[in-house]
């Protein structure tokens, strides 16, 4: 089976090359439309987007770069009545009459003229609401938000629609987990409190949007059955220097300080681009838990009630810092590196009664932790890009190394008292040195030609990544005063992945049909060992990822579109670990190496009315669904948490998106999810069979009182809902945000509350064979914020180097 990959990706190069020899040459179609700019020769025609309209409704057809002599080209276009307008940062804007176009169209010169370099910023910019429905996507316009300044990228996901987070830091999307999380199309492999953590380190202020992605086609990894969150990070767009320098202080139950700088420099054929962020964060956590243990009888045999408060506290120091380099005009060359480095303390509280199966308390203990977790991050990466003619033929490719580390060392006391307050046994004093690190290795190309005879876009493309970790946890027991080593608790474990990948991907569009179908062949090779009881897997396979959408016009007013993918959620390396981890004297978790990756086949049905409204109806099957697990543990009266498969997932949604907006003073983004969940299967030793109807509704609305003045209300409300055995009570919160413009927009000063009244907290329960549990969470969520921003250097300037090309939501695919 290896050698699938391998022959797969010669096969795969050679079609690349014979259809590139076959089409290189291509001449326009009869069909054309075609043009020519005349321009200033200091200036870039190459830096001019051509659009092409229907003269009647101004719909957009189709968007052509021009080349550098100023030649744009629009292949097979039917007859109809068109116009032509274009965009730049660097000429005015030019807007031609309408025309007749039957079978070939030549405008001939169009001249253009050098824009002023006085224009108000105003003038060229517009605001985005919060949150934009799109075909395939939601995106979270971060940067235009007012209540997200101040905020972790983690607080703002937890405001956007269908995303849901439990006491675990679990992400779920659209009451689904296994979401893939990227961070400018680079795959985060990091998932629970790992990935939850990395999140809490990132400021609002460095991310430009995030994506929301339900259906990704085969260009995107394989992995995350319930969609893939993408972070997208501000990058300068202006010649010359400039940038943004912004300050937050925030004041919850405990305060929060968030400095950062983002600057970039462009001259020539030269673009430096970097980013300073630090954050500092104190938060907490009252967790209580009400655990009841039953017999076969299912009557009680025992219980404990937990009273527990953590506090935390970060310093997170971001850094970023990259270049791209034009070689030429069609090549471009670039380097991006990041560094995060985080350093913290946890300290928690736990107090549990013990009871019997009377429910008569029978004594108490308490448990004191002292944590230090200190995580070092860093990557790079280096690009290449090759233009290789206007029609949008292109190569990309990407090298990657990241490396991820850290340490942790843990302390806890736990005491034991009767019921008259006096000890009952000696203390139990537990130290833990845990560390562990990951590193990646991965490459990949992908190519892009457009074949005019047949109007067919072609996308192929190849990667290989290669994964190791290497977990080394080490508990002692310090209650005689020694360090004893703990052999139930220490182990060591080192995992390694190879996965290798190929894709084809093809398209057309015709005047009202859509159409594009992929194929992705992914190799996966596993290996784990755990070293200390010399128990090892190995896996190997090799599966075939289809997706594909079709998508009809009606009118100008009615699109309708289906998509469909299949796909796959590997358990992480942490959830195949097999070492438990302490958390207290009843409670551990560990990683079961027998997980098995769930496999998901999704649809999606589009519908949008006026190209503004939408509502998407999907369904999906997931196989091995991977649920995270309390049962009773080997002990009496303990808990273990872990990863189990269950047989099966059933999942039906209807999506809707209504923006609403009155005059220019309103602006409205709403969303409304419904879903019916619905699993089925045996874990530990329990039938689950268990469905309900969940709704989630989110709300973001902008009220402009003048240029330079503007208030922000959002909203979000989650009904019941079930994850496995979770029951999981309502929730809602509500957000406000002001927001006032100074020095003709080269400042900003914003004020916000996040969850105003309180009220984003979780209350669950769970029940199984023999365990039953009831908690109640809150989090530091009420918190107010004061953000001042200052942008420096030239307000206007040329165009950003096309990082995505054309077809910018088609080639963010290739990540």
């Amino acid at each position: 089976m290896k050698k699938i990959p391998r022959l797969f990706c010669i096969a795969l190069i050679y079609v690349i090359t014979y259809v590139n020899s076959m089409f290189a040459q291509s001449v326009p179609s009869p069909s054309a439309i075609k043009g020519r700019l005349t321009i200033n020769e200091a200036l870039k025609a190459s830096e001019v987007i051509v659009q092409l309209l229907h003269a009647q409704n101004r719909k957009l057809v189709k968007i052509e770069y021009a080349n550098a002599k100023g030649e744009f080209t629009f292949d097979n276009i039917p007859a109809g009545r068109y116009m032509i307008v274009t965009q730049s940062m660097a000429f005015t804007k030019y807007e031609s009459a309408p025309f007749e176009h039957s079978k070939g169209t030549d405008l001939g010169a169009i001249t253009l003229s050098p824009a002023s370099t006085t224009l108000k910023e105003a003038s060229v910019t517009a605001a985005k609401p919060f949150v934009q429905q799109q075909y395939d996507k939601t995106v979270l316009n971060v940067a235009s938000s007012i209540s997200a300044a101040g905020s972790t990228a983690l607080e703002v996901l937890e405001k956007a629609p269908g995303i849901t987070i439990d006491q675990n830091d679990n992400i779920a999307m659209r009451g689904r987990q296994g979401v893939l999380f990227m961070i400018d199309g680079k795959l985060v492999p990091m998932t629970g409190q790992d990935l939850a953590n990395l999140l809490r380190g990132m400021a609002a202020n460095q991310i430009e949007t995030i994506e929301l992605i339900t259906n990704p086609s085969a260009k995107y990894d394989a992995s995350g059955n319930s969609g893939i969150i993408d972070i997208r990070l501000k990058k300068g767009r202006n010649n010359g220097t400039n940038g943004n320098a912004s300050l937050s202080l925030s004041q919850g139950v405990y305060p929060k300080v968030n400095p950062s700088l983002n600057i970039n420099h462009k001259t020539g054929k030269l673009n430096l681009f970097g980013s300073c962020n630090y954050l500092f964060r104190q938060d907490m956590n009252d967790l209580t838990i009400y655990r009841d243990f039953y017999n076969a009888q299912d009557e009680v045999t025992g219980s404990n009630n937990y009273d527990n408060y953590f506090r935390y506290g970060f310093h997170n120091h971001n850094i970023r810092a990259g270049a791209d380099y034009n070689l030429n005009s069609r090549v471009v060359l670039g380097m991006v590196a990041n560094g995060i480095f985080a350093r913290g303390n946890i300290i928690s509280n736990s107090q549990a009664g013990s009871f019997n199966g009377q429910q008569q308390r029978t004594g108490y203990f308490t448990t004191l932790g002292d944590n230090s977790p200190k995580r070092n991050n860093s990557s790079i990466n280096f690009n290449y890009k090759h233009t290789l003619d206007t029609s949008g033929t292109e190569l990309t490719a990407d090298l990657d190394y990241a490396r991820f580390s850290g340490n942790e060392f843990q302390n806890y006391t736990t005491a034991y008292y009767d019921l008259d307050h006096a000890p009952s046994r000696p203390p139990y004093k537990l130290f833990g040195d845990l560390s562990g690190k990951l590193s990646i290795k991965s490459f990949k190309a992908d190519y892009t030609q457009l074949i005019k005879p047949l109007g067919l876009k072609m996308e192929a493309g190849i990667k290989s990544s290669w994964v190791e970790s290497d977990n080394d946890v080490q508990f002692f027991d310090r209650s005689n005063g020694n360090d004893v080593l703990d052999q139930g608790k220490s182990n060591r474990f080192i995992y390694k992945e190879n996965i290798n990948a190929a894709y084809l991907n093809g398209s057309r569009k015709w005047q009202k049909l859509s159409l594009q179908l992929g194929l992705r062949l992914e190799n996966t090779n596993a290996k784990g060992n755990q070293v200390t009881t010399k128990e090892h897997f190995d896996r190997n396979y090799t599966q075939l990822f289809p997706s594909g959408y079709a998508g009809y016009a009606f009118s100008d007013k009615h699109d309708l579109g289906l998509s469909l993918s299949r796909r796959i959620n590997r358990p992480s390396y942490r959830q195949l670990n097999p070492f438990k981890v302490f958390l207290d004297p009843l409670t551990s978790s560990a990683g079961n190496p027998f997980l098995n990756p769930e496999i998901t086949h999704s649809f999606e049905l589009t519908y949008t009315l006026l190209q503004r409204y939408t509502a998407k109806a999907g369904y999906s099957r997931t196989k091995d669904n991977i649920l995270i697990v309390l049962s009773p543990d080997a002990e009496p009266n303990t808990v273990l948490q872990t990863g189990r498969n269950l047989a099966k997932f059933d999942y039906y949604s209807l999506n809707l998106g209504i923006p609403v907006t009155a005059g220019k003073w309103l602006s409205s983004s709403n969303n409304l999810l419904v879903y019916y969940g619905e699993y089925k299967g045996n874990v530990v030793n329990t039938d689950l069979s268990v469905s309900r109807v969940t709704f989630n509704l989110n709300s973001s609305n902008t009220i402009t009182l003048n240029t330079n003045t503007s208030l922000e209300l959002t909203g979000s409300y989650q009904s019941k809902a079930y994850y496995g055995f979770l029951d999981i009570e309502d929730y809602w919160s509500v957000n406000i945000g002001a927001q006032r413009q100074l020095w003709n927009k080269k400042a900003s000063i914003k004020l916000s509350i996040s969850d105003i009244f309180y009220t984003n907290w979780t209350d669950a329960m769970t029940r199984l064979t023999g365990y039953g549990e009831h908690f109640i969470q809150y989090r530091d969520s009420r918190v107010a914020t004061l953000t001042f921003s200052y942008k420096f250097g030239k307000a206007q300037g040329a165009a950003p180097r096309r990082r995505t090309g054309g077809a910018e939501d088609e080639k963010r695919r290739a990540g």
